[in-house]
Parts: structure tokens; sequence; C-alpha cells
């Protein structure tokens, strides 16, 4: 398949001249792909992977060499050891492998595009409706034209912010989704080499350190069945409450000239999805925050008492990462824009200091046995006072009646370390 540019551009990003007929003629060219073959769903996910590569050749994307390969997987196996004592669930990694930055969008595609597809879907709509009723009979299958043009207009800006996130993540797991697939840990280099450089710390400390929080992450996510679910469902109900502005794509379009392909670099999709200030949407927000800070907060509560007097620079590297996360990478603020979520625990330190409080007063394997139902987790007001939480007594004959699922162990034959 050709590369197809970014929006409506030539290879490169660069917009087409004109008064060039060879530009005019591939612009076209390109343009009339886009509208015959939009692709399944709101957005064209082919664009958007095209549009990320090409954005990642441009930049550059080194590829991953033996030597990387091979210390990527000692990290991740040795972070498998030193996790061992600080938590009751097993290990999760069952293939550790290192990815360079195409690698990590390719693999995450499909999480991505289930994440996406009901806000696009919305915008697209929108789209739609801007055509007056009256109207619509008469174009028929114009109609899809409409909807081909927002497909690809959301897919090339989609593909941009992914390209960008790409440049930043740190591992599969770094945004605290489970984007990669089951079971598969998976660290980027070069990714890794540059926040090395950007903290002024030896490379082989930090990488050790995204490895902890990489197999962290996978002990949770392969041997609490329900999670992966419930997580990716607060996303997605969290989602299906944003609202497209349509006088922000009415008033995009507007600066649109169907003769002046130029102008089709005007409309920036950024901005034009707003959350409903409704109840039931406030409520999602607070599951969806909650449940990202549980999951974050469990991993750098772990990860800091694995790495423990191991790593010398483990007091900056977790204080580095909890600012990291909390804050949110340019390209993730990016995507916020774009998409409408919101991606970043805000309350981190709150839900790390209760993981920190049951392990004080439960044990390591009374606290991990809170995964084990959904309705046994900590709740966004149990933050307020965590000691106070972590004293309530929990009586565990009271999970006999959930299903834990036939994978799970909570290692209740482990005993507590302190």
């Amino acid at each position: 398949m050709p590369d197809i540019p970014f929006g409506f551009a030539l290879p490169g990003g660069q917009p087409p001249d004109p008064n060039d007929p060879q530009q005019m003629q591939q612009f076209m060219a390109q343009l009339q792909q886009l509208l015959a073959a939009p692709g399944n769903g709101p957005v064209n996910w082919d664009l958007a992977r095209q549009v990320a590569a090409g954005q990642l050749a441009a930049a550059g994307d080194p590829a991953v060499n033996v030597y990387e390969r091979h210390t990527v997987e000692g990290a991740l196996r040795l972070a498998d050891l030193w996790l061992e004592p600080a938590s009751s669930l097993p290990s999760g990694i069952k293939k550790s492998v290192a990815w360079n930055r195409n690698e990590w969008i390719f693999k995450t595609l499909d999480v991505w595009q289930k994440l996406c597809d009901p806000v696009a879907g919305r915008m697209v709509g929108a789209m739609g409706d801007l055509v007056p009723p009256e109207a619509r009979a008469q174009l028929g299958p114009m109609q899809s034209m409409v909807a081909a043009l927002g497909g690809a207009l959301f897919g090339g800006q989609l593909g941009q912010a992914l390209g960008s996130l790409a440049a930043e993540v740190l591992s599969a797991g770094d945004i605290g989704l489970p984007l990669g697939p089951a079971g598969t840990a998976a660290l980027i280099p070069a990714n890794i080499k540059a926040y090395g450089e950007g903290l002024e710390l030896p490379e082989d400390e930090v990488r050790l350190y995204v490895a902890l929080r990489e197999a962290a992450h996978q002990r949770l996510f392969g041997h609490v069945p329900w999670l992966r679910g419930h997580v990716l469902t607060a996303v997605e109900a969290y989602a299906s409450g944003i609202t497209v502005d349509r006088e922000a794509i009415e008033e995009a379009m507007t600066r649109v000239d169907p003769m002046n392909p130029e102008s089709m670099q005007a409309i920036a999709l950024e901005g034009i999805f707003t959350p409903e200030d409704t109840p039931a949407q406030k409520a999602a927000l607070a599951r969806l925050e909650t449940a990202l800070a549980l999951v974050e907060g469990w991993v750098c509560h772990v990860v800091d008492s694995a790495a423990g007097e191991r790593l010398p620079n483990v007091v900056r590297l977790g204080e580095a990462f909890r600012r990291r996360r909390a804050a949110g990478g340019p390209a993730e603020q990016t995507f916020v824009a774009l998409v409408g979520l919101e991606l970043r625990p805000r309350r981190l330190r709150e839900a790390a200091a209760v993981w920190a409080a049951l392990t004080e007063h439960r044990g390591i394997s009374g606290r991990d046995a809170l995964w084990g139902h959904p309705d046994l987790l900590p709740s966004g007001d149990d933050f307020a006072d965590p000691d106070a939480y972590a004293r309530t007594q929990l009586d565990l004959g009271d999970l006999d009646d959930f299903d834990f699922g036939p994978d799970t162990d909570l290692g209740g034959d482990k005993p507590d370390q302190r």
C-alpha cells in the first residue's frame, strides 16, 4: 500500500503546491484513495498507522540491536526476581521483548482502536449532522464521502498523536493501560536511553527501574483476571459521556476551500470534545481516575519496595516517575486534546499511600488479596485516611463467594513480608 500522508499533505508532512502539477496529481490520487476506501469504523486506522510510521521515520526510529535485546531480557528477568518478595502475585511475563517505536504502535493499535472508535464515531456523526436534513436525501452516496472525510481527518491526526506518544513511552504498560499483548513485557530502548539522559542518571539504572515497573504491571494484569476489562471499561464509560462541540466542527469546516487543498491543513480536531457536566459523567470520571490511581499506586509502591537499597538512585527515580505520570508528557497531553480522554492518575500519591498502609497493617498477602474482586478495592473516599482504612479488619472468609478466576494466585501460602 502506498504511503498516505498526514491529513491531506504529501509524504514528509508538506502540503501540496497548487502550482506544481505533479504534486497536485499525487495529492488528488491519494485523496481519491482515502475517500474510496475509508476502512471499517469511524477512524481510518490504516491512515493512522501510516501517519505514525511516517512521522517516526522522519524523526528517526532506531532499530533494536542484539545487545539491546539481551539487556532488556536480562533487566526483565532481574526485575521479576526482585519483585518476588514484594508481591503475592507471581510473575506475569511469558515473553520479554525490546521494541522500537514503530513496533509499539503496531502492537498496541488494537486497544487504541477500542478506546477511540466510540468518540470518533460521534465526531464523524456530528460532521454528517451539519448537512441540513432536507439536503441529505439529495446527497445520496455523497454522505459516505462525508464519513470518509471525517475518518481520514481523525485517522491522520490520531496517527500524528500516536507517533508522538511512541517517541515518549518507555514500555508497553507505561501509561497504565494494558495496551500490549497479554503476557508480553516490552521495553523501548531508544526512549529509555533518551529519558535517562534527561535525568542525568546511568542508563542501566533507568532501564532496570522501567523493567521493574513493566514486570509489576504484568503481574497485576496477568493474575487479576477481571482487571483488564475493569480498567478498559472505565475508560470506555468515561468516553461514552464525551460530547462533540458541533460549533467547533462547523467553524473548522468553514475554513476548508474544496478548490484549495492547502486549506484542509487548517482543520484541527483538537478541542472539539467536551465531557458532559452530568452526575453520570462525573461518576464515570471518578471511577476512571480511581482505577488508574489504584493500578499506578500499587505499581509505584511495589517497585520502590522491591528496589529498596538495591538501586542507588531509587528515591530520585521514584519521584521522577511519579511526576511524569501525574503530569503526563507533551504527546499524552496532545492525545487528551484530540480524543478527550485523560489517562493520567490524578490521585497517584494518595493511592500509593493506601497500598503502603495496607502493607504495614496487613502484610503483602493481605494487601494483594484486595485484588481478588473489584468490590474489595479501596474507593476514592478511602484515599483521605489511608491508615484508618488499612486498620479496618477484613474478614477473608467473605472472599469465599468471589470467583478469582482459574489463573489467579494471591499467594495465600506465602508468608507476609514487611
